[in-house]
């Protein structure tokens, strides 16, 4: 590029309203205005050769200035051949709401000050996000009244005991909670007391359990390995879906049954899975056990889970073992891989982070998967595993 043209003055302008900056200084937050914008000059070599674009670009800087009344400061330069010139320099944009004109967003400006304004009459505990997030708040302009209403009301009503569902709010009903749970989640952390959450959940997944309200119960599918265990008082089938506080409180004598747990995540597995003495099968959903926790029975026993192998595999194994640290795995090793390896498929999108529950031959095997090492994007899921292969793993733990 010769030098600064037109468009890469507004977009300069425009970076600073995608940072939030220009709103925040219409709200008297940062020290950003004056705003002043360096021109890139052409180069000395470049002014002899092209003269008449200089000059051409002179006057579209001069003219654009002028023309939307920008202060424009100019620098005297002594060119070797030319002589004297004069270059714009800088512009300098001395209000927030001249910068959102240039960039036309004088509309979307003084809504964010209407909003700010109102936002800090009514809860000024929100001015933080509002300043962090200018941009968000103007998405939500239209729903903003709504969630303030809700946040009101939520400070009225800490740990609140209901459904979502029973919410009296004018205009909030379950699904336009449901629908902003991440941004309530944000305003909810500044607005309640320590006590009205639970530090325990987090996410959209736990946002009733976090803020108090009442969430349908977890339910765990499960079913014996040993024809001497019964969870039911009746010839029924075994396989059996109950509340998490169902399967804490599992019937003392069960519990005195149960030696061991398996967990595993593809529903014909679960169904197929051979028997064992004393032992329990439960069909896992993915990420996700806090239920586990009220089962405080759980830790006298083996635990052992077999996931897929690809990198989401290892997540939840790790994600389990922050729960039940004994936990062990089986197929999911190294060996199990590479034996079945004209089964092996692709995992869509991997799993990167930094695993810290894994014993140190699963975070090395979870290296080479998330770095793409054996093959790229590597997935061998359970059911591609030959069933003697299960067998086998099963009679040596």
């Amino acid at each position: 590029m010769k030098w600064t043209r037109v468009a890469d003055i507004k977009a300069q302008i425009e970076g600073a309203w995608l940072r939030g900056d220009i709103c925040r200084a219409a709200v008297g937050d940062g020290e950003q205005f004056p705003l002043s914008i360096r021109l890139k000059q052409p180069s000395s070599r470049v002014m002899q050769d092209d003269l008449a674009g200089t000059q051409d670009w002179v006057k579209e800087i001069h003219t654009y200035a002028k023309k939307q009344q920008i202060q424009l400061e100019w620098q005297q330069v002594n060119h070797r051949h030319l002589g004297r010139q004069e270059l714009p320099y800088q512009l300098v944009l001395d209000t927030p709401q001249q910068a959102a004109r240039l960039i036309a967003q004088s509309i979307q400006l003084k809504q964010f000050m209407a909003l700010y304004k109102q936002s800090i009459k009514r809860l000024a505990v929100l001015q933080p996000w509002l300043l962090q997030y200018p941009l968000k708040a103007l998405e939500l302009a239209g729903e903003w009244n709504r969630l303030l209403d809700l946040c009101e009301w939520m400070q009225l009503h800490p740990n609140p005991r209901i459904y979502l569902r029973q919410v009296d709010v004018a205009g909030v009903d379950s699904k336009f909670i449901e629908h902003h749970r991440k941004v309530l989640a944000q305003l909810f952390d500044i607005i309640l007391p320590v006590f009205a959450v639970d530090d325990d959940f987090s996410g959209v997944a736990g946002f009733a359990h976090r803020y108090g309200f009442l969430d349908k119960p977890v339910m765990i599918r499960l079913r014996p390995l040993d024809a001497a265990i019964s969870l039911l008082h009746s010839d029924a089938d075994q396989d059996v879906m109950m509340t998490a506080k169902g399967f804490a409180a599992l019937h003392q004598d069960v519990r005195n049954q149960v030696k061991a747990l398996f967990i595993v995540e593809n529903e014909i597995n679960y169904l197929a899975f051979p028997d064992y003495p004393n032992a329990l099968l439960i069909f896992g959903s993915g990420y996700g056990f806090e239920a586990f926790k009220q089962a405080t029975w759980m830790p006298a026993c083996a635990i052992y889970y077999w996931g897929d192998l690809d990198t989401h595999g290892f997540a939840i194994l790790n994600q389990l073992r922050a729960v039940l640290p004994h936990t062990q795995s089986f197929l999911m090793d190294r060996k199990t891989l590479f034996a079945h390896n004209s089964g092996w498929g692709n995992e869509p999108k991997q799993e990167k982070k930094e695993l810290c529950h894994l014993s140190p031959e699963e975070c090395a095997l979870y290296d080479d998967l998330r770095n793409n090492t054996l093959a790229n994007q590597l997935r061998l899921e359970q059911e591609r595993i030959a069933f003697n292969s299960v067998l086998e793993a099963i009679t040596q733990l």
